[in-house]
């Protein structure tokens, strides 16, 4: 392959691809071996329970067209019970389908064809995302983070409401709400929201993740309180925060 990135020292990162293509796995799978990781074929949904039940991987591969689920089901499984990235790999480039693999939890979303090149790309960025969103320091090196009556605990992504419901956030919302929890009532723009992911900061996946928090913070999300919106300059979280 002819690839100007060049393998990186990051150790054998786990990565689980559910296709049931074989051919395209084998690409997938080769492509990024190449550059340092692990990697393990899944041809259906079932495998990859299997698979979780040994191991929960760094990442997840999914395929949308599955012979034995709903691609966007398996997104949202992982997102609810395995801290783990996940990405979806498709040929259903509706915008429909991207939103909602966004809406579930993906962490990122490619349609097929794709650039291998581009997807190692992509995997190394929310790997990164993924490993700061587990070991960013909060003030005075806390943990865990109280706002109007919520807790979000950074080591393992959970946040709860006052209610004592529980959500796993994914990867990405994680380090959004991070972001908001360290400069509460200060107006963070889309460039700072998108951090080092590789993506224009007029990509949608920036409002498609504060929709998803804002699904879960505010009584009215159509009327939102909690993280506000200020028009023409970006986002701010309107709540006073303690750390623990």
């Amino acid at each position: 392959m002819n690839a100007t990135l060049s393998p990186a020292p990051i150790g054998q990162r786990c990565i689980y691809i559910l296709d049931d293509d074989p051919d395209l796995c084998r690409l997938v799978s080769g492509t990024l071996r190449e550059f340092g990781f692990e990697t393990y074929e899944c041809a259906s949904a079932a495998a990859l329970r299997n698979l979780l039940l040994w191991r929960v991987p760094d990442l997840c591969i999914v395929d949308l067209g599955l012979p034995d689920a709903d691609g966007l089901d398996v997104v949202r499984e992982l997102q609810a019970r395995f801290a783990c990235g996940v990405m979806v790999l498709t040929g259903r480039g509706y915008l429909s389908d991207r939103v909602m693999g966004l809406e579930l939890g993906a962490d990122d979303y490619i349609v097929k064809p794709f650039e291998p090149r581009e997807l190692v790309a992509r995997v190394r960025s929310i790997l990164r995302r993924h490993d700061k969103s587990n070991s960013a320091q909060a003030p005075e090196r806390s943990q865990i983070a109280e706002f109007s009556g919520w807790r979000f605990l950074v080591d393992s992504n959970t946040l709860t409401a006052p209610s004592g419901q529980q959500w796993t956030l994914s990867s990405g919302e994680s380090h959004m709400l991070l972001l908001f929890l360290k400069r509460p009532n200060r107006i963070l723009d889309r460039e700072q929201l998108c951090g080092d992911r590789d993506l224009s900061a007029l990509d949608r996946s920036v409002d498609v993740r504060v929709s998803r928090l804002r699904r879960k913070l505010e009584s009215d999300p159509e009327h939102p309180k909690t993280i506000r919106t200020v028009y023409g300059a970006g986002y701010l979280l309107a709540v006073e925060v303690k750390w623990l």
